[in-house]
């Protein structure tokens, strides 16, 4: 398969993939700006050629990206990444993180512990940042040891972040959410 890219339609807006001979080189959240999504991926990728419609093997990928991101369950730990265009240390971070199931999450520190580099947490943090496969690598699922955000890169940044964990009706913290709410109350019925 040659280097190529696409984008589609989301529930959280126009996200792309590009891929090449060994899979996904990149996936992308939505940009904010019209048009700003597709030169992001031509400055990325710019050897990749835009492919309309996709290859089958990537039009199933944005198939289960979309279910995902309309409150579907699939982790996405099967799809083919091109981990040469990544560090060494980014990669066991990246592998550590796509094990977090839709709907859990772990923090900075715990990635780093599962290093067995308890005091990797800021990198761990960094190479999040520099995650070229966002929802793929779902480096929304981390948070920072107190249940906050932390830090998101992606265009929209918090945001987008908060948006994708609500989809998946992630619990952030101990405090019970409307979801919870909603399943455990069941309302009386007549006697």
């Amino acid at each position: 398969m040659e280097q190529g890219f696409a984008l589609f339609e989301t529930p959280i807006g126009l996200c792309g993939l590009a891929w090449g001979e060994q899979g996904l080189v990149g996936a992308q959240l939505p940009e904010t700006a019209p048009g700003a999504a597709w030169a992001r991926l031509r400055r990325r990728y710019p050897d990749a050629i835009e492919s309309s419609p996709p290859p089958p093997a990537i039009q199933r990928v944005i198939e289960r990206v979309n279910d995902l991101l309309a409150g579907g369950r699939d982790d996405l730990t099967d799809i083919d990444l091109d981990f040469s265009v990544v560090s060494p240390f980014n990669r066991r971070v990246y592998e550590i993180a796509r094990a977090i199931p839709p709907g859990e999450i772990l923090t900075y520190g715990q990635i780093a512990k599962a290093m067995d580099d308890p005091g990797a947490a800021r990198a761990v943090g960094k190479a999040l940042g520099e995650n070229p496969w966002p929802i793929i690598i779902p480096c929304h699922r981390v948070l920072g040891a107190d249940g906050k955000a932390g830090g998101f890169s992606s265009p929209g940044g918090l945001q987008t972040k908060a948006k994708m964990l609500t989809i998946e009706r992630a619990r952030t913290n101990e405090v019970p959410t409307l979801f919870d709410l909603e399943f455990s109350v069941a309302p009386k019925r007549g006697r």
